[in-house]
């Protein structure tokens, strides 16, 4: 098959539409602002400016509906940042495919593809369209998703090729299902919503849409706050009547409490925290797949991390060969035996080795799996050629390297018929062959010599070098055992500071991986990992039940020779101990493993499809220390979200507690229902977002991680947040008393009472930027954006107090030296006062 030119492609698209199937309802820019206006408090506010309007207030009923406006474009603004953010993060995660255009294969979006394009797939990957296979090599994929049969199903051409797509074909592989092994081509022979997975669903959709765990606990406690506080309200309301209070006034400012009180927006806010994180943790490699795993990474106490590329440098460089009976060293300039340079001429063990790594590969010196292009750049090194023994030695098929079998196959064909070729795990080769090459000759493999490639293979190991044996025959039973190549990947430097990292936070790093124990205890030390003479293997597991892997797990560092089913038992028997488990993976068969870690953590770079689908968190650059900043990225989201939650619930019950005691003890209303609505635009909106863009605090890696059943409110929140506010009401209510003082007027006390309320609220988003500091020790700079939203907020206050026109429509006057001096003080006494006392405990 010849493909597509990708006009032809272009064509097409234009005609049929992209592979892509049907997507939710995009959220446009005004249905977003118009859903500003569906509150039903904002409704009522809305009646309350019609109400004003008809008996007369106009100045009122104006000033309403422009603070209305006023917040809802400010709620938009926020809402249409977090939808953009999350429809990147949409765009970012959608798959690619391999597809032959113009004569050549390239890499698209898969929602490019139309049908007579020609794709190539292999293990790992997710089938992008509909396709009528053309080429096999050991094709098989997992049909569970469309016709819930768990097994493998074997995929090969067929004559006449398939121009039909109904299911069960042995010929056609369909979109959405996963390359379990093999490799294949073919041909798309339906795209997007004519695919069997389109006319299942039409309503599938890349990005989740329901709530996290923690927006359904906060909108449980935004409603019953919100009971209490209508109830407050209707007492407000009723008292002021009882009393003498004009019907309209008292009905505003219940109306205005109410709207000023109740947290309706916390978990909006929480939606705009999380996904201003997710986009925080792009920037720094880590692109997170579903929004509530930030809240879980902040859990995690146990991090299982693979060791090759994340760990490790993943720039492997080939140190030593080993054949029966002779060391060799390799060198840039060459193979040698000694101190001297050795010629392959005459070598035939050598050769075959060497000649093995090379046609038992797809990489060059320069592109390619880091392993392969080791040993291709060793062999190059020797002398060999690596073009003349690929075309002299065409090959016929090939097994990939499989994580359960452990190694990679290929058939060649030579002048004489065909012969196989494999590398992989030195232990199970030597399994699997008969003879090995002794001298030049094939001999038989003895106990003493399969001993004594064991040692070998053991001492190499405890170099810290990744060891891997080879092997040729003309079938599967005639196999010869040729040789051992030992390559070296030290820990990269950034992942050891990160593993200490880690310790300092109480998080337990465990290495798994599919290497010789030795080879993987020696990284582990190297790395810094605690218990890494502690190692279990694959073998040792399988002899385990699942408890009895639950009770020991903890004791061990290092699992080596695992496979991917050995990294999900690993992933239960962690949790079963009451861990919360990050578990990273990159190949097919790790999803499991993934999906079932309460972090999925999938490679980006070499991860396949079906890995990075099923994680919670992608690692762009396959890095440790980009897992570890992501989990304090998570500490640091969640401490935030308690900030501004800290902030808003005190700032909302301070403006309750000021009308509510107020009018209760006889007092005038001590604000207008406009002045209400004024804190509530200037302190709720900006700030709070702000206090939500907290960078992370040095102590938040330097303490336990919490509990995943700990409540949002643990530590005193509660309490903290219920006296501040209440403090904050009493502060106000002083305020307005001492400007009826000093000033006589009613007007002048409800400004002092105004500025008191914004004041204290103000200075409070500083204490909320520390559970642990008081204002002498918090930095003030580390959050620029915060500083701008107090600058701003403060701006609006003096200019409603200030400017004539702004004091006819908020009722205020201007105030004299001694009422601004009564109200600042009144603002900042509490907070200076506990924080004195944070300080002076801190001291002693």
């Amino acid at each position: 098959m010849a493909g597509l030119t990708e006009r032809e492609a272009q064509a097409r698209l234009r005609s049929e539409g992209e592979n892509a199937l049907a997507e939710g309802k995009q959220t446009g820019a005004m249905k977003i602002f118009l859903g500003q206006f569906r509150d039903f408090m904002v409704m009522i506010l809305l009646a309350g400016a019609v109400i004003a309007a008809l008996l007369g207030e106009i100045t009122d009923a104006v000033t309403i509906i422009l603070i209305v406006l006023l917040n809802a474009i400010l709620g938009f603004v926020q809402e249409y940042r977090t939808e953009r953010t999350l429809e990147a993060l949409r765009d970012m995660t959608a798959p690619k495919a391999n597809v032959f255009r113009d004569g050549e294969w390239k890499k698209i979006p898969a929602r490019f593809l139309v049908c007579g394009d020609l794709i190539k797939v292999e293990a790992g990957d997710n089938v992008p369209a509909d396709c009528a296979v053309t080429v096999s090599h050991g094709l098989a994929v997992q049909e569970s998703l469309l016709t819930g049969e768990s097994e493998p199903v074997e995929k090969s051409a067929q004559t006449p090729m398939p121009s039909s797509n109904k299911l069960h074909q042995k010929g056609v592989i369909y979109a959405g299902t996963g390359v379990l092994r093999g490799s294949g081509e073919g041909v798309i022979i339906a795209a997007g919503l004519n695919t069997q997975m389109g006319q299942i669903s039409e309503s599938l959709t890349d990005i989740e849409d329901a709530m996290t765990p923690l927006q359904k606990r906060l909108a449980g406690l935004g409603k019953v706050v919100g009971l209490l506080c209508i109830g407050v309200c209707i007492v407000v309301f009723l008292t002021g009547v009882l009393r003498g209070e004009p019907f309209f006034d008292m009905l505003m400012t219940g109306i205005t409490i109410a709207i000023a009180a109740i947290p309706e927006g916390l978990p909006a806010t929480v939606t705009i925290a999380l996904a201003l994180a997710v986009s925080r943790m792009r920037q720094h490699n880590a692109l997170v797949n579903r929004l509530h795993s930030v809240e879980t990474l902040g859990c995690a106490n146990v991090i299982c991390s693979d060791k090759t590329g994340t760990i490790t440098e993943n720039k492997m460089t080939v140190t030593e060969l080993r054949i029966p009976g002779e060391n060799y060293t390799v060198t840039e300039n060459g193979v040698q035996k000694g101190k001297e340079f050795i010629s392959l001429s005459g070598n035939t063990a050598l050769s075959e080795l060497l000649q093995c790594g090379i046609l038992c590969s797809t990489a060059t010196e320069k592109e390619g799996d880091p392993t392969e292009t080791a040993i291709i750049h060793a062999a190059v090194s020797a002398g060999l050629h690596v073009d003349r023994i690929r075309a002299k030695y065409p090959r016929v098929s090939v097994i990939p390297f499989d994580s359960d079998k452990k190694y990679m196959k290929v058939r060649v064909r030579t002048g004489n018929g065909e012969k196989i070729y494999i590398k992989g795990a030195a232990d199970i080769l030597l399994k699997m062959c008969g003879k090995c090459l002794l001298g030049g000759n094939e001999t038989a493999l003895t106990a003493d010599i399969a001993a004594d490639i064991e040692r070998a293979v053991a001492l190499m190991s405890s170099k810290a070098l990744r060891v891997l044996g080879f092997a040729y025959g003309e079938s599967e039973e005639e196999l010869v055992f040729t040789g051992l190549c030992g390559m070296e990947d030290p820990p990269r430097e950034a992942a050891k500071a990160a593993i200490r990292i880690c310790s300092h936070a109480r998080i337990r790093t465990v290495m798994i991986t599919g290497d010789h124990p030795e080879t993987a205890s020696a990284i582990a030390k190297k790395a810094g990992i605690m218990r890494a003479s502690h190692v279990l293997t694959g073998q040792q597991i399988d002899k385990m039940s699942d408890r009895e892997l639950a009770q020991e797990a903890d004791r061990y560092g290092v699992f080596a020779r695992v496979s991917p089913a050995h990294k999900l038992r690993l992933v239960r028997a962690f949790q079963a101990g009451g861990n919360v488990v990050a578990m990273t993976g990159d190949g097919v068969n790790d999803a499991p493993a993934i999906k079932a870690a309460d972090v999925g953590v999938a490679m980006g770079k070499c991860g396949t499809d079906v890995a990075r689908q099923a994680a919670d968190v992608v690692l762009l650059d396959d890095n440790f220390e980009t897992l570890v900043s992501a989990v304090e990225q998570g500490r640091c989201v969640y401490s935030n979200i308690r900030k501004f939650v800290r902030y808003l619930l005190s700032c909302n019950i301070g403006e309750v507690a000021s009308m509510f005691l107020g009018i209760l003890v006889g007092m005038p209303a001590p604000l207008l229902p406009v002045q209400i609505l004024l804190v509530n635009l200037v302190t709720d909106g900006l700030p709070a977002i702000a206090l939500g863009l907290e960078p992370p605090e040095p102590e938040d890696m330097y303490s336990p991680p919490r509990k995943k059943e700990e409540g949002f409110f643990s530590g005193g929140l509660m309490q903290k947040i219920g006296l501040r506010g209440i403090l904050i009401g009493l502060c106000t209510l002083g305020s307005f008393t001492m400007g009826l003082k000093l000033e006589g007027s009613l007007a002048a006390a409800r400004t002092a009472a105004l500025c008191t309320l914004i004041l204290s609220q103000l200075v409070h988003v500083f204490e909320c930027k520390s559970e642990t500091k008081g204002l002498f020790r918090i930095r003030y700079t580390n959050n620029m954006k915060l500083l701008g939203a107090v600058l701003m907020s403060l701006a609006a206050l003096i200019a409603a107090v200030q400017i004539p026109v702004m004091q006819v429509i908020f009722g205020t006057v201007t105030l004299s030296i001694q009422s601004w001096i009564s109200a600042i003080a009144y603002s900042v006494a509490v907070p200076v006062c506990s924080s004195l006392l944070l300080f002076r405990r801190k001291s002693q």
